[in-house]
């Protein structure tokens, strides 16, 4: 109880307080009416007096350092509604105060009394407990005005204004959310109170912060069972569900699901969709009722979800079909959906939870007995001409692209109607209308319509998806119907058309186009040699083509990659086994592209690339041509599959030394996984370690492959290649000294002890796999040895090379020297001419024949400084001035020309048929 005396000291300081705002337009400090046990029965009047003045005071707003103090009043005021219901006017009066904005007269003030300002906010949930109808809706109006902030109605010196987004975010950290949803289960029957909660929470949900508290506090459930609540106004529904699309959305997801994931809040769900869909007509009904429908979607994805005990999912399946099969049930007799956009938006939805609810398997049932392959197969035709349709052009067309995508999910399911609706025929059929010239305009507006604007793409597109998930269900019932009806002859046919007219706008599309056309003629020939024999030569063209695609174009992100694993697998499934198409494809040096495709050194396509080869190497025409095949730095194929082995190791960790020699030889092959991974005794059914180790990673292929094309004469290999040949070579016998060593091993952990013959053949084989490990590191140790004495020598070479390099040129320095000494020293030059007729008078024969004819060699009168050579014949110059040939070596000149040019002879010579001159080089 209030004292007296403190209400009466608490009414002079408010007339005090009030002189001095009057006077210095201040808001003054409110002080704290204490409770006393002893209070007298004419206090209450005082105390509600006072409240009135407190009010009067904070008309302006509330100082954030007296809001503690004005929330302690407020709370001892609540606590006196029970039984003085005349404080609930004073509780209402200070509740309304809170709307209006919070002062701080320092800047700092709204970090120093954060938690005051919290703690008062938080409060105002705790009082939706009072059963007043009036108060509870002054507080949500209260923390609504939070979000509708205004500015004070009168500047107040000396304040200003918190931040208008401050009581937002005290009221998050106060946690008022988790007592505003407590509150729901107070309201029952009260529906006004029951709007306004809903409306905060609406408001308090847009933050994620107070979407995590309201999950917490279950609040997903406690809205959605009371969404059936009667409420003529409608803001029930709709606030219900923009409370739990936030929930949804901004906080954890899988938990709302869980707590929506229940019998009671689906049937609630259930029954307000349905009332929509039969009785909703309004453009806000149809929204709200495919907003209703979004949230289910979003539930329906729990498998846990009882969708189908509440009959939900056969309404939805129902709603979903009654267009295109009719029904005679009563929830849709008479029911016809318009083409309005949110009519549109419905069906797609529909579409949409049925690939949703087809994920759970006991709903296969309800999707026989709603016919839903047969209605969905009324979208998959051409466009009739002059056919009124209840949808526009671009809608049918955007449903069409929707349905086809449903088949996909849902007609692997249900195959036995697949087939009695003639799926098969109709897709076959749709798609030879995709492929031809038919005119046709596509919108390519939606999702599934992408890349299809103006052209068939997008049609083709879905249409073989469907096709390639039928495929691959290996049914040979669906599959023998497919090649049946010239299914492999019409791929071929489309992939030819398709690479005969390149698109570069929609080449992603195209190229996902190829890659299920690839994979789905993989599906049907595998293990299927007829179907491989019609898949002949034309269908191999068509892989050569894809394999020689620039292998840039693999980095582009446009799905070469997914083209190229399609066809490696279609390599492996319609050409390996048919013994004409495999002669075709080596013919079409099939097996270079392979090679080539290798050689990019790209893991993801190794191991496929080699498991081909290793099935090629069957036919004895490939070794011919791997060993031809030749890459960059005229790399072989052999010398290709060592480097790849030695790579696999490296990424293995298996323990080599510098030059790839052999560490341990008793474990020649251990990778670090094994080394990481004690043995452990396995059942008999599993396969160990060691065992494993051959499919999962690429040795035993490169093993299998140049087994094939024989050790002994690889060409094009180097000493390194040749010392990891000798691993290569003993790679079976090395594995299989590893999986006895395991097995010895397995047994001493079970302590076991085999009978002396075992112990000692055991003992023979893991010494005799040992000894071979030590064998091959001789022989590599050999190589590597040869190979150095083999570099000495060539270095030798080298040296020796580089030596008679610089010996010539010392000659040929010398001999430009006597050359240059010859030139300019006259003395040099005679002794030159004297070795020289020296040197030839001693190279002749003096024993002269009788009868010979001598003939001189020498020239006389030359004064050249080199040996005479060849004879050159020089036509240009006349001879009328040079005097005709050896005008000056007979015959000295009698007279020189005083007139400038070359020398003449004088006229008293008289030639005679002076031929062309020809002078010593």
């Amino acid at each position: 109880m209030w004292t007296e005396e403190a209400a009466a000291t608490a009414e002079a300081r408010e007339s005090g307080i009030r002189n001095k705002s009057s006077s210095s337009s201040q808001i003054p400090v409110v002080g704290v009416v204490t409770e006393d046990n002893e209070a007298q029965d004419g206090l209450e009047e005082k105390q509600l007096k006072f409240v009135k003045k407190l009010v009067q005071c904070f008309q302006n707003g509330l100082p954030l350092r007296d809001l503690a103090q004005i929330f302690k009043i407020l709370n001892l005021c609540a606590g006196k509604i029970k039984k003085q219901p005349r404080f609930v006017e004073s509780a209402y009066d200070i509740i309304k105060l809170c709307s209006l904005p919070f002062l701080k007269k320092k800047v700092s003030d709204e970090i120093t009394y954060a938690e005051d300002t919290a703690n008062s906010i938080a409060l105002l949930g705790d009082l939706m407990k009072i059963p007043s109808s009036e108060l509870r809706i002054q507080i949500c109006k209260c923390i609504v005005d939070f979000y509708h902030a205004e500015p004070p109605k009168k500047h107040i010196p000396g304040y200003q204004q918190a931040s208008s987004s401050y009581k937002i975010q005290m009221a998050e950290v106060g946690g008022l959310a988790k007592t505003m949803v407590q509150s729901i289960t107070l309201l029952e029957h009260q529906l006004v109170e029951k709007l306004w909660v809903l409306k905060v929470l609406q408001h308090l949900s847009t933050s994620e912060v107070n979407c995590t508290i309201m999950m917490k506090a279950q609040a997903a459930s406690g809205i959605c069972t009371h969404l059936n609540d009667p409420d003529p106004s409608g803001q029930l529904l709709f606030r219900s569900s923009e409370i739990l699309w936030n929930l949804l959305e901004k906080s954890s997801k899988e938990e709302v699901i869980q707590q929506l994931s229940n019998l009671e809040c689906l049937l609630a769900l259930k029954e307000v969709f349905t009332n929509l869909f039969m009785r909703g007509f309004s453009h806000y009904d149809r929204q709200l009722r495919n907003d209703i429908l979004v949230i289910t979607t979003i539930i329906a994805q729990n498998p846990e979800a009882p969708m189908i005990e509440c009959g939900f999912t056969k309404d939805l399946i129902l709603f979903a079909t009654f267009n295109e099969v009719k029904s005679q049930n009563l929830l849709v007799k008479g029911l016809k959906l318009s083409n309005s956009y949110e009519d549109f938006e419905l069906k797609k939805l529909l579409f949409n939870v049925i690939v949703i609810l087809c994920k759970d398997l006991p709903t296969v049932q309800l999707l026989i007995d709603g016919k839903v392959i047969l209605a969905l197969f009324t979208y998959v035709k051409k466009p009739e001409k002059q056919k009124i349709m209840d949808w526009s052009a671009a809608q049918h067309e955007e449903l069409q692209l929707h349905a086809i995508a449903t088949l996909s999910s849902v007609a692997p399911l249900l195959i036995e109607e697949y087939m009695s609706c003639q799926g098969n025929a109709r897709v076959l059929a749709f798609l030879e209308w995709c492929e031809s010239e038919d005119p046709f305009f596509s919108h390519g507006n939606s999702f599934h319509g992408t890349g299809g604007r103006g052209n068939k793409f997008a049609q083709m597109r879905y249409s073989l998806r469907l096709l390639r998930a039928m495929v691959y269900l290996e049914d040979e019932t669906v599959n023998t119907d497919l090649c049946e009806k010239g299914t492999i002859q019409q791929m071929i046919g489309i992939f030819k058309n398709i690479i005969s007219k390149p698109n570069e706008k929609e080449e992603a599309i195209v190229l996902e186009i190829q890659s299920d056309i690839l994979l789905i003629l993989s599906g049907l020939c595998e293990n299927h040699i007829q179907r491989k024999e019609i898949f002949g030569t034309e269908g191999v063209d068509i892989v050569l083509h894809v394999m020689k695609t620039d292998p840039r174009k693999l980095q582009s992100g446009l799905g070469y990659n997914l083209l190229l694993f399609s066809t490696l697998d279609s390599i492996w499934c319609c050409i390996l086994g048919c013994y004409p198409s495999e002669d075709y494809f080596l013919e079409k040096e099939g097996i270079f592209l392979l090679l080539d495709v290798l050689a990019l050194n790209q893991k993801k396509f190794c191991n496929l690339i080699l498991g081909i080869m290793v099935e090629f190497c069957d036919n004895p025409k490939t070794a011919a041509h791997v060993n031809a095949w030749q890459g960059k730095k005229d790399q072989t194929a052999a010398s290709l599959l060592i480097k790849l082995w030695r790579k696999e190791e490296k990424e293995l960790g298996v323990k080599r030394d510098k030059n790839g020699k052999i560490i341990d030889t008793k474990k020649p092959l251990f990778t670090s996984f094994q080394e990481e991974h004690k043995i452990i005794p396995l059942p008999a059914n599993c396969p160990s370690i060691a065992v494993m180790d051959v499919s999962e990673n690429i040795r035993a292929k490169i093993y299998a492959i140049l087994g094939k094309l024989d050790f002994e004469n690889l060409p094009g290999l180097s000493a390194e290649d040749f010392v990891t040949l000798c691993i290569i070579h003993r790679y079976l016998d090395f594995k299989i000294g590893e999986i006895w060593n395991e097995i010895y091993e397995e047994i001493k952990l079970e302590k076991l002890r085999p009978v002396t013959i075992d112990k000692k053949a055991l003992e023979a084989i893991t010494t005799a796999s040992e000894n071979v490990g030590k064998m091959v590191a001789s022989l590599q140790s050999e190589i590597i040895e040869s190979q150095a004495r083999q570099d000495v020598q060539n270095e030798q070479k080298v040296y020796a090379k580089i030596q008679a390099t610089h010996k010539q040129r010392e000659l040929a320095n010398k001999s430009w020297e006597n050359f240059l000494a010859r030139t300019s020293n006259a003395k040099t030059l005679k002794k030159a001419k004297r070795l020289q007729e020296k040197a030839i008078e001693a190279s002749r024969y003096h024993k002269r024949p009788q009868n010979a004819v001598f003939h001189g060699t020498d020239i006389k009168g030359l004064n050249t400084t080199v040996p005479s050579g060849g004879v050159v014949t020089v036509e240009s110059t006349p001879a009328r001035l040079v005097g005709g040939p050896l005008a000056d070596t007979d015959i000295a000149l009698k007279k020189l020309p005083i007139r400038g040019g070359a020398l003449q002879r004088v006229k008293a010579v008289e030639i005679v048929d002076a031929p062309k001159k020809s002078i010593p080089t």
